[in-house]
């Protein structure tokens, strides 16, 4: 099936070229979210491999009320838009109301949808009335199959700048598994796919601050199943000091370490290119 090609900035998302999300799970202090930026830019460059930064202003889906859910909107956009205006990467961030959604479009260059709320019909047709590129999450609960019935809402809302990320199916107590027939079930959509590596190892009902939180040994071998199944680009969040991180700090990946995680996988994406395109 011939896929659509979803432009962000300078990123052609669904060409053969791997492009990443990155960077930390909320929107932190502002020293925090620069030097990661700061790294990804570094860490691009040196791979040639293109970035759109991500970073959530509000995180509404934490396990208390107590937990840090990020700056907000305001705040959290205005940071964003430094990072965008400093390193000259495209922005992304989550949405979860429609009535975020005006205010966000103004600045983002990718609205996401998270997995949580892909079904939600009113939130789907707000984000995708601005015309912006939709970054839409395959819902824990969901057969990805039916990651068709979202995107088709997105459609008859009169946009077709979509993107699809995997990051695990929910499977009996606290865990998610990775399906890799997931990854053809979301190429048949025809729009990019991408992988969701450190959301993917997250353990639920466990504090993101506690080890067992999530399983970071399997970050290795389920990136590189992902990338050779043919996904479009990664989805890796990170942080300078992954253990002190405010959210899921037990499956993000420390940014110094992202040159050597990603070096394999360019590698295995190029081999999967070649077998695609003989």
């Amino acid at each position: 099936m011939k896929k659509r090609i979803v432009q962000v900035g300078n990123i052609s998302c669904g060409a053969d070229q791997l492009f990443l999300i990155s960077g930390p799970c909320v929107i932190e202090e502002e020293r925090i979210m620069l030097k990661t930026a700061d790294v990804l830019k570094q860490v691009s460059e040196k791979l040639d491999l293109p970035v759109i930064y991500k970073s959530s202003f509000q995180k509404d889906n934490r396990s208390t009320a107590q937990n840090y859910r990020g700056p907000g909107l305001d705040e959290g956009i205005k940071l964003l838009c430094k990072i965008k205006q400093e390193f000259n990467f495209p922005i992304l961030s989550d949405v979860h109301y429609p009535q975020q959604i005006a205010q966000a479009a103004e600045f983002l260059d990718v609205i996401q949808i998270p997995a949580y709320l892909c079904m939600q019909t009113d939130l789907l047709e707000a984000a995708a009335g601005t015309g912006k590129v939709i970054n839409i999450k395959h819902g824990q609960f969901l057969a990805p199959e039916n990651m068709a019935k979202p995107v088709q809402k997105v459609i008859d809302s009169g946009n077709k700048q979509i993107i699809l990320t995997e990051r695990g199916y929910t499977f009996g107590y606290n865990d998610l598994i990775v399906d890799p027939r997931s990854f053809f079930h979301l190429n048949q959509t025809g729009f990019p796919v991408v992988f969701d590596i450190t959301h993917s190892v997250r353990r639920y009902g466990i504090p993101s601050a506690d080890p067992k939180g999530g399983s970071k040994e399997f970050l290795p071998v389920l990136s590189r199943s992902g990338v050779a199944a043919g996904v479009d680009g990664i989805f890796i969040e990170t942080h300078p000091e992954p253990q002190k991180a405010l959210c899921d700090a037990s499956s993000q990946l420390s940014v110094f370490d992202l040159e050597e995680f990603l070096k394999p996988l360019l590698e295995i994406h190029e081999i999967e290119v070649k077998y695609r395109n003989p």
